[in-house]
């Protein structure tokens, strides 16, 4: 049954209790941090992204059933954890902080590690700030896709010292004195966990980019299932263990692709290409406006990228949501982070309620209560659609307001002829996931702490 739907006038086809956390170093202790050398362009470089579930024979809703499921653990700890990250107290130094990671992402990205370089796939991770891959000797490892590390074959590998800023930027770390060299653990929301030796080594991208001296971890102990899809992490956070950091990068963005699209690539930018590449490549829609906004800081949960989401409009109606829902508290509890290794955007319980009160009563179909899906809120599809309206959806941010093409939150299920809403409920703090991002080139700005929403034919970059 094919159907198609549009919103407004547009017609539209159809981590756990965290351990090492960094935290906010001051200037004199970022001073120690050792940065790379690099011989990347000035203008920054671009890396291919591919969905986990690419090149599998699925349909659009089971590619979101699948994301929604291996993100389960980390959904339902995310507000836990931030509650016991606060209940350490903020100058309570014998405590250990533990802000959530993320881990357990959607995309991949290729990279080669060490001299000679020796290739790899990692979860790209906007959600933390290690970057580590599993290495030889390995006491306890997944099975990856790609052969383990041996740090011994490679003459670019070094240790990472006891006295180092970047061993200092984990809240949990050991110095091996046997080994001379950091000891690390970095545990995600998933119950999955690296544990092994920090150490730097040159990381090369796209084949020709080299990078030396980046500091990751060597994981010799990994657990859980979290990350065999790919064989290590890149993480894209705040931290000065981020990628991003580590390159000393203001900059970058990405550009997913629809879900639905199993041969379209999506791309990562770094650097002030971030933020060009749409122009130059003319891949702009037509029309369309760029909105910008604020970027929040939690110093509890120091990786995440806090939004701050003041209402949501479904068609006409600004629903009736407290103006707390949404706030990031003072003890850095609640909020609403941005995330592209969530499927579908989650939404405090109350008002996620309040939404689907409003989108039910402007549907002109009947609702779906098979659980089938999985998805909260589902309707019934008449056997003969072709074209359904939908109500628009406006996101109001404290900077600008984003309306979202139908495409980014309804997604039609011909199997069971059903059209379901791609969000979902929370508790405690909400998530801005990656289908309502697909088709912009999201551009973070960690100079100005903004994030830009470019609407993107990412297809085309």
């Amino acid at each position: 049954m094919a159907s198609s739907f549009s919103s407004s006038s547009l017609l539209l086809p159809f981590f756990l209790i965290i351990f090492s956390c960094f935290i906010a170093l001051s200037s004199s202790r970022r001073s120690l941090i050792n940065h790379p050398s690099t011989n990347l362009p000035r203008s920054g470089f671009r890396l291919t992204l591919k969905h986990v579930d690419s090149g599998k024979n699925l349909t659009k809703i089971q590619k979101i059933q699948r994301g929604i499921s291996r993100g389960s653990h980390r959904l339902n700890r995310l507000g836990a954890a931030a509650v016991l990250a606060v209940a350490s107290g903020p100058d309570d130094t014998n405590n250990i902080k533990a802000p959530t990671h993320g881990g357990s992402g959607e995309f991949l990205m290729d990279l080669a590690i060490g001299n000679p370089p020796v290739k790899y796939s990692a979860i790209v991770d906007t959600g933390s700030d290690l970057i580590w891959t599993q290495c030889k000797p390995c006491t306890e490892c997944f099975d990856q896709p790609t052969p383990i590390f041996d740090p011994k074959t490679s003459s670019s590998y070094s240790k990472v010292g006891c006295s180092s800023g970047l061993c200092d930027a984990l809240s949990r770390s050991s110095c091996n004195k046997d080994k001379g060299a950091c000891e690390y653990v970095y545990t995600y929301g998933d119950y999955s966990s690296t544990k092994g030796i920090l150490a730097m080594e040159t990381f090369t991208f796209d084949d020709e980019n080299s990078v030396s001296g980046i500091g990751f971890g060597c994981g010799d102990e990994n657990k859980g299932d979290g990350f065999s899809q790919g064989s290590g992490l890149v993480g894209l956070g705040r931290g000065p263990l981020s990628l991003i950091s580590q390159l000393k990068e203001t900059k970058f963005s990405y550009c997913l692709t629809s879900i639905e699209d199993s041969e379209a690539s999506s791309s990562l930018f770094i650097g002030s290409l971030a933020s060009n590449i749409v122009k130059k490549a003319g891949a702009s829609l037509a029309g369309e406006v760029t909105k910008t906004m604020s970027l929040l800081r939690n110093p509890n949960q120091p990786s995440f990228y806090y939004l701050d989401l003041q209402g949501i409009t479904v068609g006409s109606k600004r629903l009736p949501i407290e103006k707390s829902t949404f706030e990031l508290a003072e003890d850095g509890t609640g909020g609403m982070i941005i995330d592209s290794g969530t499927t579908i955007t989650y939404l405090e319980e109350d008002a996620f309620k309040a939404l689907s009160k409003e989108f039910t009563s402007r549907m002109s179909l009947p609702v779906d209560d098979s659980g089938s899906t999985g998805l909260d809120l589902c309707f019934t599809l008449p056997s003969n659609a072709k074209k359904i309206a939908v109500p628009k959806l406006v996101f109001h941010f404290k900077d600008a307001d984003l309306e979202l093409p139908g495409e980014n939150y309804m997604v039609a299920d011909s199997s069971t002829g059903v059209l379901c809403l791609a969000m979902g409920s929370s508790n405690g703090m909400s998530i801005f996931g990656n289908v309502q991002q697909q088709n912009f080139n999201v551009v973070h700005d960690l100079e100005k702490d903004t994030v830009s929403f470019v609407p993107t034919e990412c297809g085309k970059l």
